[in-house]
């Protein structure tokens, strides 16, 4: 019998640098991975070259997603979660004018990027679009070499492997589809962001998993509040305008406050107005992508494409629903993150894969569910939330403008954040009983609609608005 795939929270939550989960933080934790196969085989110290080989859609869009970059950095010992964002441009510049490295940040080896980074442009890898190979040569004339493949939202597989290394546990309420996890909560009664506790409980205690989703919400919080205030362009070439902060400063109306708390209490002053929440929802979504354009610290939700979608509606419910309370949002997160696990095992999270339904669709399908848990929805409610969310992103293709995380997915993450309150708010005035589609046909619909996808408008950059918009366009 094949084993199930156990996500926790902290898969589909992993805080990591812009602007791609798939083509940043997967090839930077692959790079990592690469290093430490180097030190388990006790030859790092021996590595005089090394060459590193994208394929597919890393290869095709690699330079607008930093892949270079996040390659470099993870080669070099440095973490996502860790490695100060500001030191970025000076670390790629030491690099690349030196041609030096320094392999695991102790073993200096010369590398000329031009020359030992290639962008394969035309070959792909049959297992996955989003391949890496990693070949290092060593003092004898031998080679050490491994593929790993980033398969969205931060996930990495090793060639020969069948998923992420973790040792497996017993879960309580183990769980691949939808329906599999309404049985549990029928039998128990339990809600669903319990069901995803008792399950984290089999790898760490209730404490622990508590402080690890706070710890999520703080960066999630942190990344939204600087991109709402900050201004400037994105980088990358096209001249984008970051227009959260100037949004943030029209509807605060002047109100003073000096920081997250207070900044809430004068966002609740202007007003519960239909059009005036609907512009904060947009605030929050602009702000959070702005800053993954801009290499800034987010969290993949599921993932970093998709980043702003579940923060600005879990932001919507901390401002205008009463939810600015840590147990409500530790509830948000973990029901969230349960539905992103079911996309994944039966669909994919994926651009490369699915087109941008696996990204936004995803993550608004993730917080609809949430949303509709926190507002006292049953669990019928909340899974009929997150099919009615994907059932409308259905097809969506990716087709970033440059190869950039800019043109159209900012936007995306605004509509997919309006989409999932929307998602919400007609499931908890609905009888599920009356549905006609179920969540489990819509994620089997999402994967066949990827695999029917052409590739061209699967991140490639080949198709769509990528190819019928001129990226000098000073309006984009």
């Amino acid at each position: 019998m094949q084993q199930r795939e156990q996500i926790s929270v902290f898969d589909m939550f992993k805080i990591g640098i812009g602007p791609s989960s798939s083509h940043t933080l997967g090839p930077w934790r692959a790079a990592q991975q690469f290093v430490e196969l180097l030190h388990e085989k006790a030859v790092l110290e021996r590595v005089v070259q090394l060459k590193v080989l994208l394929y597919g859609s890393l290869a095709k869009t690699g330079k607008g997603h930093g892949t270079d970059i996040a390659i470099l950095l993870g080669l070099s010992g440095d973490d996502p979660v860790t490695f100060a964002v500001d030191r970025i441009d000076s670390k790629i510049a030491e690099i690349r004018g030196t041609h030096r490295m320094v392999l695991g940040g102790t073993h200096a080896i010369s590398f000329y990027t031009d020359d030992d980074l290639l962008f394969l442009f035309t070959e792909s890898l049959p297992f996955h679009p989003n391949a890496v190979t990693f070949q290092a040569f060593l003092d004898n004339e031998t080679a050490v070499s491994a593929t790993y493949y980033s398969i969205g939202g931060g996930f990495v597989v090793k060639e020969g492997e069948q998923s992420q290394h973790r040792a497996e546990v017993d879960l309580p309420f183990p769980v691949d589809t939808a329906n599999e996890l309404l049985h549990w909560c029928r039998k128990t009664g339990l809600k669903i962001s319990e069901v995803v506790m008792e399950n984290e409980l089999a790898w760490r205690s209730e404490q622990e998993t508590r402080k690890g989703v706070l710890d999520i919400f703080r960066v999630m919080q942190e990344c939204m509040y600087r991109g709402c205030h900050t201004s400037g362009y994105l980088p990358g070439g096209l001249q984008v305008a970051r227009r959260a902060a100037a949004l943030n400063k029209r509807l605060i109306k002047g109100m003073p406050y000096s920081d997250y708390a207070s900044w809430v209490t004068a966002m609740r002053q202007t007003g519960n107005g239909f059009q005036n929440i609907l512009d904060w929802v947009s605030c929050f979504a602009l702000a959070v992508n702005e800053e993954n354009a801009s290499f800034g610290r987010v969290v993949t939700a599921p993932t970093n494409g998709a980043a702003g979608v579940i923060p600005a509606v879990l932001q919507y419910y901390i401002s205008f629903c009463d939810g600015f309370d840590e147990q409500r949002i530790i509830q948000f997160l973990l029901t969230a993150s349960e539905i992103g696990s079911i996309f994944k095992k039966g669909a994919t999270i994926s651009a490369a894969m699915g087109g941008c339904q696996a990204e936004i669709g995803v993550s608004s399908a993730m917080a609809a569910a949430a949303l509709t848990e926190c507002l006292g929805g049953s669990q019928r409610q909340v899974l009929m939330a997150a099919e009615i969310a994907m059932e409308h992103h259905l097809g969506m293709t990716c087709d970033p403008i440059g190869g950039l995380v800019q043109v159209p997915c900012i936007e995306r993450n605004t509509m997919g954040a309006i989409k999932a309150i929307t998602a919400s708010q007609l499931a908890l005035q609905s009888n599920p009983d009356k549905a006609k589609v179920s969540l489990d046909a819509v994620v089997k619909t999402m994967w066949q609609t990827a695999q029917d996808m052409n590739s061209k408008y699967k991140e490639t950059a080949d198709g769509g608005l990528a190819i019928n918009i001129p990226i000098s366009l000073p309006e984009c």
